[in-house]
């Protein structure tokens, strides 16, 4: 497929501006080389939008008890002690060897600072008790205490001309620092570079900004970094989330300004076709939900540009029926529609329940198969060499109107005769890339349909996914049954544990069926440092050391244990495509009664009689993970049960989050939560195709408001000049964002 028109030339920036200019040639060279290679930082103006992570105050104290644990942090505080020791080591045998333990306080708690050796001189002169300072180091525990072992520090000394000189104010900003470069350093190379933000060029059109009432680029500059008071501060973060905002939502707004121009087949389903057929034998009626997405789905079918819609749903809310009669009403136009998922098991999850649900419009071209039917496909890199001949055979031919396969569909070998609809289900999983070569198989570009269970608040999905109009499907279909979830806390109540098996076994008395979920498979080698060590020496200490709980193992001790008698079986990725289609199958049917299994689990398997699931190590997932496997019961009239098993202590924030988990069914709060217990930059990194996040100041979940309204007036600007060409600053603002990867981002969407 050629690239999208508007965005294949890529924007040209105006001349050289001073804010590109190399930081080597300001902070000469090895500094540069530490900025670069630690923090990505590059040229003057890459340092300016290096903003800092919070401001201290110099007779405020920081709050020493909420350090994190194993990061690289910078404080504030005052020395309470020194002592030096001396101690006998094999360096220093004869009771030569010296420890300088210095304690800091900040008034509320306190921290232990380390020195050895030579290092003891200089701070035992310099750190003394009542002498305040900034300390950076990486915390650590040594007997249960927090430490920082050889902290860099740089003393605040009170003489009133060094400390206007250095820090300018009683404000110190406090940069997001490394190892190797302390946040006062980053302060000074500042120092050097602010007086250019002078020529920075504002990318906000001069209505817009004096309409908000926000401050001039190069005025936010200077207040971020050198501000005199709170409010300067607030002032520069206002404007400074606006510019990242608006630059964001233009360059999406301009995607789909590109997109709007791309020709595409109208696709209209016939009244008395395969939809209408197909509609004719559901056995229940469609929700209002499903009813008003198919609408919005089908008007964008009818049009001559490309739908590019994301429709999200709650699990199993019948998102894949909503897109089955999408993919219908195209294979009624003429059309071939092709559904993408991200693994074999969900691939023939997926074409089973379809073919199920079409009965015999799935038997085109067969003995038996209805006059509207068509054939219904199914493509992977694992199946036999005929069966693979036989289905591109369908595809090129146009026998088959409906294909649903992995990335095996992407092969060069694949061809369409009429490629109309693509669907892809589970968008985060699959790579721009990936898409973009399915959409280039379509004689002219194919409509899109982007399906995910994952709920994501609308922010991000304006953030993420700018450039796809989006469709939320929030009713659960009649006749689905709520599900319970309780925490199983093993180590503090193990009687807990033996009872969460005893429901098991109960729920299988019944005559339903149980999932049991590990985080690891257990045929690796344990190697320790792949065996989820994370924080040594926290309270948490001991149930993080331990390897995960592995699914061979667990299926192992629950059959010749607390399980025994039952059928139990396992599932994983490892294991060879047929070997796990049999075993789903054995499961679907009911011949197993308990299935110990992977995160293969995780979307898209639909077992009614499943109704009861153990997560064992739940803490060791996501929130939105735990939202996605528990949406696997609960699926039929019987209700769901979801445990939550934990060795987690109870004021640890692991069981916090388990907690939230099984507080609410809400997948869209949960999505919330998850949001801000992880750092911005994962979520938008993950989903921009691995590169850095773009977003320094602004929250996307904080700053709904101002994403929403920098879009509608990114969505006017290019309207009316798609191009920017009376906007010089915004252009450059937008190939500053749009380097080589993030402009593909943007192109294959």
């Amino acid at each position: 497929m050629d690239p999208v028109p508007a965005l294949q030339e890529p924007l040209q920036e105006p001349s050289r501006e001073p804010l590109q200019q190399p930081l080597r040639s300001v902070l000469g060279p090895p500094t540069a080389k530490v900025m670069a290679e630690h923090l990505g930082l590059h040229t003057v103006g890459d340092l300016l939008h290096h903003y800092p992570r919070r401001y201290e105050e110099r007779g405020q104290l920081t709050h020493l008890a909420d350090l994190p644990m194993d990061e690289h942090v910078t404080v504030v505080a005052q020395v309470a002690d020194a002592r030096l020791h001396t101690f006998a080591s094999a360096k220093a045998p004869r009771g030569k060897g010296q420890r300088l333990e210095v304690t800091i306080t900040d008034g509320s708690g306190r921290l232990q600072l380390v020195f050895f050796g030579h290092g003891v001189h200089k701070p035992h002169k310099e750190l003394l008790p009542g002498t305040r300072a900034m300390f950076a180091g990486k915390v650590s525990v040594f007997n249960r205490r927090l430490q920082l072992a050889h902290p860099a520090y740089e003393l605040l000394r009170g003489d009133p001309e060094e400390s206007v000189e250095t820090w300018a104010g009683s404000l110190i900003p406090i940069y997001p620092a490394t190892a190797k470069l302390e946040s006062w350093k980053i302060g000074k190379a500042l120092q050097t570079v602010l007086p250019r933000a002078q020529d920075a060029v504002d990318p906000l059109p001069g209505p817009l900004r004096e309409g908000r009432g926000l401050v001039p680029l190069p005025e936010a500059l200077l207040k971020i970094h050198r501000p005199q008071t709170r409010a300067d501060i607030e002032d520069a973060r206002a404007r400074l989330k606006w510019d990242e905002a608006f630059v964001l939502q233009v360059a999406l707004a301009r995607r789909r300004h590109a997109d709007g121009l791309l020709p595409a087949v109208a696709r209209r389903p016939r009244p008395d076709g395969l939809l209408a057929a197909f509609d004719d034998r559901l056995p229940f009626t469609l929700t209002d939900g499903q009813r008003k997405v198919s609408e919005e789905i089908f008007d964008d079918l009818a049009t001559e540009h490309p739908m590019h819609r994301l429709l999200q749903g709650e699990v199993g809310s019948g998102k894949t029926l909503v897109a089955l009669r999408a993919m219908l009403a195209v294979v009624d136009a003429g059309g071939q529609a092709a559904m993408l998922a991200p693994t074999e098991v969900l691939a023939q999850q997926h074409h089973r329940s379809v073919t199920e649900m079409m009965g015999e419009l799935a038997e085109g071209g067969m003995l038996g198969g209805a006059e509207n039917a068509t054939k219904v496909v199914l493509l992977t890199g694992s199946m036999g060499a005929a069966a693979r001949r036989q289905a591109l055979l369908d595809l090129v031919t146009g026998e088959a109107g409906l294909v649903i396969g992995t990335h095996a569909l992407i092969e060069d070998k694949v061809q369409f005769h009429d490629l109309g609809l693509v669907v892809v289900d589970e968008q985060h999983r699959f790579g721009v890339e990936q898409r973009d070569a399915l959409r280039g198989k379509g004689k002219q570009p194919p409509h899109l349909l982007v399906m995910t269970a994952t709920p994501i608040p609308r922010t991000v999905a304006m953030t993420v996914f700018g450039d796809l109009e989006t469709s939320v499907l929030d009713q659960l279909p009649a006749g689905r049954s709520p599900i319970a979830s309780h925490v199983v806390p093993a180590a503090d109540k193990p009687h807990f544990l033996a009872r969460a098996w005893e429901r098991v076994r109960e729920e299988v008395g019944n005559g339903h069926q149980a999932y049991v979920v590990c985080p690891r498979i257990g045929d690796e080698e344990d190697d320790p440092k792949k065996a989820g060590r994370k924080k040594p020496g926290s309270p948490e200490d001991d149930a993080e050391k331990r390897p995960p709980l592995a699914v061979l193992d667990v299926a192992d001790h629950l059959a010749k244990g607390p399980l025994s008698g039952l059928g139990v079986e396992v599932l994983h990725g490892r294991m060879q495509p047929d070997d796990k289609d049999a075993v789903m199958r054995r499961f679907a049917a009911g011949e197993t009664d308990v299935l110990v299994a992977t995160t293969v689990i995780e979307v898209g398997v639909n077992v009614p009689n499943a109704t009861v699931m153990v997560i064992t190590d739940a803490d060791r997932f996501g929130v939105s993970q735990l939202h996605q496997l528990r949406g696997r019961v609960g699926r039929g009239s019987a209700p769901g049960l979801c445990l939550l098993v934990t060795e987690m202590p109870e004021a640890s924030p692991a069981r916090g989050r388990l907690g939230a988990v099984a507080g609410t069914l809400d997948g869209f709060e949960l999505s919330r939560l998850d949001l801000e217990q992880r750092r911005e930059g994962d979520v938008l990194g993950q989903a921009q195709s691995g590169t850095r996040s773009s977003l320094r100041m602004l929250a996307v979940i904080d700053d709904e408001e101002i994403i929403a309204e920098a879009r509608e007036e990114a969505t006017a600007v290019v309207a009316t000049d798609p191009g920017l060409e009376s906007l010089p600053g915004l252009r450059t603002a937008l190939a500053a964002l749009l380097d080589d990867e993030r402009e593909q981002y943007l192109e294959k969407g």
